[in-house]
């Protein structure tokens, strides 16, 4: 859990610190969602923590107290095609300039932080944080709005594309989900780039495919 403190040492050089955050870039399937977040100087929410720590009930108390208390934020996404396009390194950090553009239009930030080790040009100094959302409050509040967002997103998904499991397994690699689109086929919104498993794992996957039609009969 972080405090204030990190990004004051920043506020006190550069002025108003916005910090920024991605979501999604493992899955198999779906954009690419980042959030950017401007806090009010020395605030501290209470519980604010890398997204990955926290349970999905206090993710979504935190994304409304965030949501209340910033004094600007932006969500934006790269969509599965841009990062078949353009990979998902630079798809995330492409979600994360435009984040950072909604955020501009309400403040203008001093610096960026950015979660991570890698940075991109956002017209403005901005400074890479490893482990930034375990130490800055305002990426950890940009990585709650990022996952918070991309999860409801897989809700919705999991109506629009019955039986691949996204609420569940939220687009990421589990077995279960090679498991359906081994046996479904990928959907529209599946990564083509991240589809590879199905020829290198398909003796494994097809043996899983037998167990599961056992189990149905």
């Amino acid at each position: 859990m972080n405090d204030a403190s990190f990004d004051m040492t920043y506020a006190a050089q550069y002025g108003i610190v916005c910090g920024t955050d991605e979501a999604g870039r493992g899955p198999l399937a779906g954009p690419v969602v980042a959030a950017a977040v401007v806090l009010p100087e020395g605030l501290i929410i209470d519980g604010l923590d890398d997204s990955k720590k926290l349970t999905e009930k206090k993710r979504e108390k935190l994304y409304d107290e965030i949501i209340e208390k910033a004094l600007a934020f932006g969500i934006a996404q790269a969509t599965q095609q841009e990062i078949d396009e353009i990979n998902i390194l630079a798809a995330s950090l492409t979600a994360m300039r435009r984040a950072v553009d909604i955020v501009r239009e309400t403040v203008m930030p001093g610096v960026i932080l950015v979660d991570g080790n890698r940075n991109t040009d956002f017209g403005i100094p901005s400074i890479p944080v490893v482990h930034g959302d375990a130490l800055s409050q305002s990426i950890a509040a940009a990585s709650i709005l990022a996952k918070v967002t991309r999860d409801r997103m897989c809700a919705d998904y999991e109506t629009d594309y019955p039986g691949y499991g996204f609420a569940k397994h939220k687009g990421y690699p589990t077995p279960e989900h090679k498991l359906a689109v081994y046996m479904n086929g990928p959907c529209e919104i599946h990564r083509k780039s991240f589809l590879g498993f199905l020829e290198r794992d398909r003796a494994k996957l097809e043996a899983a495919k037998q167990k599961f039609l056992e189990k149905q009969n």
